[in-house]
């Protein structure tokens, strides 16, 4: 194989490839000799068939077979030895090509701009570690308890009020009818919440141990017996006993109740827990940060392929007199998301940044939890669309590639207070809110994916339609 490479103009590049005759025939020759001992024809057998047979009956088959996979095995060769990365699919114009003949094409390619990425060493952001003090940690425990009160038995002569815990047997009717689940027995209610039916609660309120009373209430949409929605039910109510609410005592017992080993462990864990509610959205700050410095690193020029298909994503649904009215804002956002996406694809690769399955799989399981009770239709929507896998791949393969930016980085560490650490996300939340009432969201994909293009065959110029794919030959 013989390549020549003319430089066109700037990115774009052409490659003159020339593969001689006995190469091209000894490609056609295997390719029969792979096909003789399958094909059965009539008055010869298998595997006797004379070549001479054969190129009669299947000549033009076999031979555009050979020529799809000798254009595709060196065109990619061509490309790997000469170290381009094409932006976009290729496209290939056949100049010599037949049976018993020399093949010579020509691969006019846009390469993918050389990339500069040793400042990503030195990049700096913020870092930020949220200090809890102590008064945050102890409300918080307080709001916990408050939330998981303990009840006391009272004397049999105390009434009822909002908050105490009634428990009381009842049986329903409506229209002087039983029906179906119309009986509870040691129904236990805390007054003032109203989860049971509305305005149930208020009409215990008075009530002591031993009393009895015709509760009504309407029943409510979701009301397992369809033909009783919002129907009037009377619950003949007797009153078990009642409950005052007393202060939980926030001691070891509490802690070990909520699973830690004693107070002092329960509140470095609440402490905890309170640093990560903020340590995500800060995280996501410093690489917002991050990414507004690579936005900063000169890349000389951007293929024009990769700008329109770039403006394409970020204009999907706009009307077109709304796209021709954007076209510069639009081919410069384009520009920007190009360019960053080349920079951090560079940084993975030079870094031997892969993403795994198991990851992949972390990642769905991830989704999963934040979508519970939908769980099945989520699995299913990743099982049928093999392309929200590969963006999901994207994702984290980006997210990698950003936290090992900020391992290399220059981090300026900030300690701040929860107060603090609140302001600053409001700020970076507004900001956002106006920015994205200035310019319309349109749906995007992650800028690492504009240059994690695999590597394409090359497309076929329509000047020469000889390179239509063929018919696979019969084996039988």
């Amino acid at each position: 194989m013989k390549v020549t490479i003319e430089n066109k103009k700037g990115l774009n590049k052409d490659l003159k490839i020339l593969i001689d005759k006995e190469t091209m025939n000894s490609y056609v020759d295997q390719k029969y000799e792979e096909i003789k001992g399958t094909v059965n024809l009539k008055g010869f057998r298998p595997g006797k068939v004379p070549k001479e047979v054969l190129k009669r009956q299947f000549g033009k088959a076999v031979f555009g077979e050979v020529l799809d996979k000798v254009l595709k095995d060196t065109s990619t060769k061509a490309l790997e030895e000469n170290k381009i990365k094409p932006a976009g699919q290729p496209k290939l114009d056949l100049k010599t090509y037949g049976e018993d003949k020399e093949l010579e094409y020509v691969l006019s390619v846009t390469e993918l701009p050389k990339v500069d990425i040793k400042s990503l060493e030195n990049i700096k952001f913020d870092q930020y570690t949220v200090k809890i003090d102590d008064s945050e940690t102890d409300k918080r425990i307080k709001e916990i308890a408050k939330n998981q009160p303990n009840f006391k038995d009272t004397k049999p002569e105390i009434k009822a009020k909002e908050g105490d815990l009634v428990i009381l047997d009842y049986k329903a009717t409506v229209d002087g009818k039983e029906f179906k689940g119309n009986e509870g027995k040691n129904t236990q209610l805390t007054l003032g919440k109203d989860l049971f039916l509305k305005g149930f609660d208020k009409q215990l309120i008075g009530l002591k141990k031993d009393d009895e009373k015709i509760v009504e209430a309407i029943l409510p949409e979701n009301f397992p017996e369809k033909e009783l929605v919002n129907k009037k039910a009377k619950f003949n109510c007797k009153i078990l006993n009642v409950k005052q609410p007393e202060e939980v005592k926030i001691d070891d017992n509490f802690a070990k109740n909520l699973g830690a080993k004693d107070l002092k462990d329960l509140k470095t864990l609440i402490s905890k827990q309170i640093n990560d509610e903020y340590k995500n959205s800060l995280d996501q700050l410093s690489k917002n940060q991050i990414l507004k410095e690579i936005e900063k690193i000169k890349i000389d020029e951007v293929p024009e392929n990769l700008i329109e298909e770039e403006v394409k994503i970020l204009s999907q649904g706009m009307p077109e007199d709304e796209i021709k009215k954007n076209k510069k804002s639009l081919e410069k956002k384009a520009i920007t998301r190009i360019k960053t996406g080349l920079i951090l694809n560079e940084f993975g690769e030079k870094n031997q940044i892969k993403v795994s399955e198991v990851e992949i799989q972390n990642e769905v399981q991830k989704q999963l939890r934040m979508m519970p009770g939908q769980e099945k239709m989520v699995m299913d929507f990743y099982q049928k669309n093999p392309s929200a896998v590969a963006s999901l791949r994207g994702t984290v393969y980006e997210e990698k590639i950003l936290n090992l930016i900020k391992e290399k980085g220059k981090a300026n560490k900030k300690e701040i207070t929860k107060s603090e650490a609140e302001k600053i996300l409001k700020e970076a939340h507004d900001h956002n809110h106006d920015h994205d009432h200035k310019k319309k969201d349109t749906k995007k994909k992650s800028v690492v994916k504009i240059a994690k293009e695999k590597k394409p065959s090359p497309k076929t110029a329509k000047s020469k339609p000889v390179a239509k794919k063929t018919k696979k030959v019969s084996k039988k």
